[in-house]
Order: C-alpha cells, then structure tokens, then sequence
C-alpha cells in the first residue's frame, strides 16, 4: 500500500453552518468579504444536539483545524512541469477539474500557494519515469487554483485519491491526499480521512470536485477590507418587487426574487451587500 495508517477519522454528516464555505462563495464572485467575518471568531461548523446558538472557534477552522497532513507514499517525484492541467493528447479516463481556495488561519486566502500534485492513471498506475499525472501550480491573488485531470484508477490496497503537497510562500509544506465520495473502498482503505472529501457534482461528461486547504499559516487580520477581493459591484439594494433582504439569514432550499428572477439558497448564509443572489452563484442558483 502507499502509505501508513492515518487515525483521523470524522463523519462528514456534522457539516454545517461556517464562514469558509461564505468566504469561498465571495471570492468566487468577486465581491468584498465582508468585515463581519473578518478577525473575528468563526462560526463552529456544527450545530449542539440540544439545539441553541452556534459554538465559537478563534480560528478559521470551521471544526476542521488546519487540513490533516496524509503520507506522501512512495511515488512522489520533484522538479514537477508547472501546468494546471494534466490532461495530454491520446490521455484516458473521465475527466476531472478541482477547483478550490488556499486559506490561513484567520481565513485570509493566500496568494502565490504552490500545489504539487500528482496521481495514478485510469488503470491505477504512477508514471514513475517521466511526469505523466503529475504537475505544480500556483494560486491566484485571490486564493483560488484550479486543475484539469481524470479520475484516477484505483491502485491496489487504496481507494481512489490524489497526491498534493501545499505551501504558502516561505512556508512549511503540507502533504496530503483527497478523496471521493461515495467511493465503496473509502470503508477499507485504513489511511482514508473523511475531512479530506472533496465535493463533487457533475458538468456533462466531466466530473467537478471542490476543495479549500486551511493551511497551518498566522493571519493578521484586519476589520476594514480583504485585500485579496475586489469591490462589491452591483446594486446593494434590493430592487422593487424583490424578497431578497441585507440581514437576513437564509437556509437551504429557501426561494427569494431579485430583480424579477427567482433564486433559490443552496447554503446557509446571512445576507451581506455585495453577496445579491446574481454575485454569488454558489450560494444562490436560478430556481
């Protein structure tokens, strides 16, 4: 097998209300974070089964703590081409992009990040003389990567994973591994880690996985602006003949109308200005 026994274990049914999966939807938009959720204790991301206000956590965490460190395994190679897709003529397999943001402690993102990954083929197997499957990039200004790629094969005594190594500028590396849910082996493989699922959905024939890394970084931050993230855009007011409202608390599933288009919640968020349902499709789609 490709790795030693991780002990970290953690059902993703807990998952619940934080401010990271918020600061990911404004970033993705392209709108100001606001100073709400800036240098102030995050939301814990689980609600207390007697019910009643949210948990505090001084840190972005979001119950997670920075993202768990996995084995590197035996197939890690250096001096990595830098691409952001693997994909190459003739390549193989379903395709695959995961997108997702580097953030501190303080949830600032971090700019400049360098990801190393690497993985197996469709038929599970490492390129171990040349560099197929294997590639590092950086993040933008914004936090945010991006990579092109297939769903890798299984390899024998693991489940299906990819290989990344992490680290902010001038700082330690992280090594990790993500996962698939859903995957039957998840339940055998004696190094998978729950917290490292990326979420996945479906755009046609390619499959979309998200992740955001919360790296082991202090943060200053600062309660005025994110310096990483433009300026609202856009009206902050809601139009006539709309339900969208600044302030309000919005659950899953709940339907609201602005600007005569009906949007409906796809995570649990408070209204801010700047985050009007057209700005920030991951927390609102078209209903």
């Amino acid at each position: 097998m490709d790795g030693d026994h991780s002990t970290n274990e953690e059902s993703t049914d807990s998952r619940s209300i934080s401010r990271r999966p918020v600061l990911r939807a404004a970033l993705a938009a392209g709108v100001a974070v606001p100073a709400a959720l800036m240098g102030v204790p995050a939301l814990a991301r689980t609600v207390p089964s007697t019910g009643g206000t949210l948990e505090l956590t001084p840190e972005c965490d979001d119950g997670d703590d920075p993202t768990p460190a996995q084995t590197e395994g035996p197939y890690f190679k250096p001096n990595s081409p830098q691409r952001t897709s693997l994909v190459e003529p003739g390549t193989v397999g379903t395709r695959l992009t995961v997108t997702g943001y580097v953030f501190g402690l303080a949830c600032r993102p971090i700019a400049n990040a360098l990801l190393d990954f690497w993985q197996a083929d469709n038929n599970g197997v490492y390129d171990n003389r040349g560099f197929k499957f294997r590639g590092h990039q950086f993040t933008d200004a914004q936090g945010k990567f991006t990579l092109s790629t297939i769903v890798p094969g299984l390899y024998p005594g693991r489940t299906r994973h990819i290989h990344v190594k992490v680290q902010a500028p001038g700082g330690r590396i992280l090594t990790t591994q993500l996962y698939f849910p859903n995957e039957p082996r998840n339940n055998t493989d004696t190094i998978y880690d729950p917290r490292l699922l990326m979420t996945m959905s479906n755009n046609g024939t390619t499959r979309i996985g998200e992740y955001d890394f919360v790296l082991n970084v202090r943060q200053t931050p600062t309660s005025t602006s994110n310096p990483t993230s433009t300026s609202p855009t856009g009206p902050t007011t809601v139009p006539p003949g709309g339900t969208w409202t600044i302030g309000t608390q919005y659950a899953p599933g709940t339907t609201v109308t602005y600007g005569g288009v009906t949007y409906v919640c796809t995570q649990s968020h408070t209204a801010q200005p700047g985050w009007e349902p057209p700005n920030v499709p991951a927390l609102w789609r078209v209903g």
